[in-house]
């Protein structure tokens, strides 16, 4: 597995293809267009970068060692909203179908041209994020319910009420479970690149949270620490 992931808040692209040339092409393509990248040769290594990374979205090609792409494209459906684009070495509508039907949100045939892809991957992006907003996530076996467009949070079937950094704190969190979060980052991403805080602001949020929402806030089974790394929640 290639990783060129950066700690920023860009994009996160998985590139799954054993075409060693063809990866190294994507790679170089997809940083200069500001995206991160991870890769994996085959469908058995996909699946398991996936868990690791989380990526934001999946360039996944149809004909694979170990798994082929319908199979990963399938596995990856069945706990996941991943946006995943199929990459087909032949322009047959079947591959294209069979692909759309296995969960797939776009297809692109090989050779492609390089514009094309970026902003195809461009567009799929904006459209999942409008239409993540607006929705609820649910985390905590369901116990915690977060509103993104009424920016509420259900805890155990009460509302309860977060300041507006604890809120995007919290919902960053929840659309990347099991990802794990430096504090740098967390600062970065939730309060903005020019935030004159200091590390211990996500600290003391992180805390108020714990208070809010956990069970037992002293034993915390949803927003774990990760020591010397950062936070993460739970799946």
């Amino acid at each position: 597995m290639h990783s060129l992931k950066q700690e920023n808040t860009s994009p996160l692209i998985l590139i799954v293809d054993d075409e060693t040339d063809l990866v190294s092409g994507l790679n170089i393509l997809l940083t200069a267009a500001k995206f991160r990248v991870v890769s994996a040769k085959d469908g058995g290594e996909a699946l398991s970068v996936f868990r690791t990374e989380m990526p934001d979205l999946v360039v996944l090609d149809l004909m694979l060692p170990v798994m082929d792409g319908l199979e990963v494209c399938r596995e990856l459906r069945k706990n996941f909203d991943v946006p995943i684009i199929m990459l087909t070495a032949r322009d047959d509508s079947l591959d294209k179908i069979l692909g759309l039907e296995f969960g797939a949100d776009d297809y692109i045939t090989k050779p492609f041209n390089s514009r094309e892809l970026v902003a195809r991957i461009r567009s799929i992006l904006r459209r999942t994020n409008r239409q993540n907003y607006g929705s609820t996530i649910t985390v905590g076996n369901g116990r915690v319910r977060i509103n993104l467009n009424e920016q509420t949070v259900v805890v155990a079937g009460e509302q309860i009420t977060l300041t507006p950094k604890e809120f995007d704190l919290i919902t960053h969190l929840a659309r990347h479970p099991g990802q794990v979060f430096s504090r740098t980052s967390l600062l970065e991403i939730v309060w903005g690149y020019d935030f004159p805080g200091d590390l211990r602001t996500v600290d003391v949020h992180v805390r108020r949270l714990r208070q809010k929402l956990e069970s037992d806030p002293a034993n915390p089974t949803l927003i774990l620490t990760r020591f010397g790394v950062g936070y993460v929640l739970a799946k």
